[in-house]
């Protein structure tokens, strides 16, 4: 039995991709932890993996967010960073703690985790990146020129450098610390190639996508039988739509024979979701939260702000998508799943009329959405991803990088 170790931040979009992936490993009977903040904690031990607790100062989003936990992202992708440095800084010396004792035999770390290399580096312990998003391709240090430019020439991103390199170098690593984080040995790619920029320029000797390493529910029924379903859901840190989700109600008036499932979050009060008069329609069915990708396999659209876990799980289960991109990665994604044939977006101005045309038009992309699907199913999953990661371990002859690092 290997001791495998996962290393991560608080923020479900970090956490989520990889659950399967742990339950699965510990299936195979090895021993996991993961290093991660208690608040995740029923989620990792639903896994059968233990929970290394550290604290996080990871400003906390959506519905455990305060206003001042928000503000903590607020700015421009400089000062977001910076939020990130700090981490850094307070996870090592915590993670140091937790493990000198107990030293895994491979360490996985998303990547919102990469310092854990610094233990990886100090222990020979092989590392493996596990992305559940796109990753880097050949050509694109020249591609980020512009944005690296500008992080080493503004005041405030000379310092968050300085402060990344001064952490590495006191634990004896002198290598530049923007290429350290993002320049992963070994990584699994929980996206499908078709969600990847400059896919043909990604070197598969390091990348190996899988698609999403979920285990998915038994298959849906029929569609014959039930009505036509709607799910909206922003995720965990966008939930704030009540536009959206009385656009929503509005349609379910007007089209009583579909079906309409909210995902509102924890900060949005179920009983002021309703139709434009007032009342929630019977078609309507409003959820803090949901298993979505359960729910997703008896959708037959699928309106997102097209996270990448969401766009990845429509994109397993065969689901045409309305997106809605809210920031970062959104946008882009929300154009690959464009290009890729299954999606739409959502209409301005919205209203019942709208989004009914919306939805019409998603529901004609459903036979390109079940090809996606099975290419996806073609990329291996789960099983594939496991696979990967036991590949690593030393006793199956997987690399092992000891070099000499300080600890003090």
């Amino acid at each position: 039995m290997a001791h495998i170790a996962m290393f991560s931040i608080p923020a479900p979009g970090h956490v989520l991709p990889a659950l399967d992936l742990l339950a699965e490993l510990v299936r195979r009977g090895h021993r996991v932890t993961y290093a991660n903040d208690p608040s995740m904690r029923d989620a990792i031990e639903a896994t059968g993996a233990e929970l290394k607790p550290y604290t996080s100062v990871i400003p906390k989003l959506g519905e455990a967010a305060t206003a001042d936990a928000e503000d903590g992202f607020a700015g421009d992708v400089i000062d977001q960073l910076s939020v990130f440095a700090d981490e850094y800084e307070n996870q090592l010396p915590q993670w140091f703690a937790l493990y000198e004792d107990d030293r895994p035999d491979l360490i996985l770390y998303d990547i919102a985790g990469a310092m854990s290399l610094v233990l990886a580096r100090a222990w020979g312990v092989p590392a493996l990146q596990v992305s559940p998003t796109y990753v880097a391709w050949e050509g694109y240090a020249d591609d980020m020129a512009d944005f690296h430019t500008m992080l080493r020439t503004d005041p405030r991103g000379i310092a968050m450098l300085a402060r990344q390199d001064a952490l590495l170098a006191r634990y004896g690593i002198e290598t530049d610390s923007l290429e350290f984080i993002g320049t992963p040995e070994r990584s699994l790619v929980l996206i499908a190639p078709s969600m990847q920029p400059n896919a043909d320029r990604v070197d598969r000797s390091i990348y190996t996508f899988t698609g999403p390493a979920r285990r998915l529910p038994e298959a849906a029924p029929s569609t014959q039988g039930r009505p036509a379903t709607l799910l909206v859901s922003f995720g965990s840190a966008f939930t704030d739509q009540p536009d959206t989700y009385r656009a929503a109600c509005d349609f379910a008036v007007a089209r009583p024979d579909w079906r309409v499932i909210l995902q509102v979050g924890g900060r949005t009060d179920p009983s002021t979701v309703t139709a434009s008069d007032g009342a929630l329609p019977p078609n309507v069915e409003v959820h803090p939260w949901i298993d979505q990708v359960t729910v997703l396999g008896e959708t037959d659209v699928f309106l997102t702000h097209a996270g990448m876990g969401g766009s990845t799980e429509a994109m397993l289960t065969g689901t045409p998508v309305i997106t809605a991109p809210q920031a970062a990665d959104q946008f882009q994604n929300a154009e690959m799943l464009a290009s890729a044939g299954i999606a739409v977006p959502l209409p301005e101005p919205l209203d019942a009329v709208s989004l009914g045309a919306a939805c019409d038009a998603a529901l004609q992309l459903t036979g390109r959405a079940r090809e996606l699907a099975a290419e996806l199913a073609e990329l291996g999953g789960l099983d594939r991803a496991a696979d990967v990661v036991l590949e690593l371990l030393p006793s199956a002859g997987g690399p092992s990088h000891r070099t000499d690092v300080l600890l003090d």
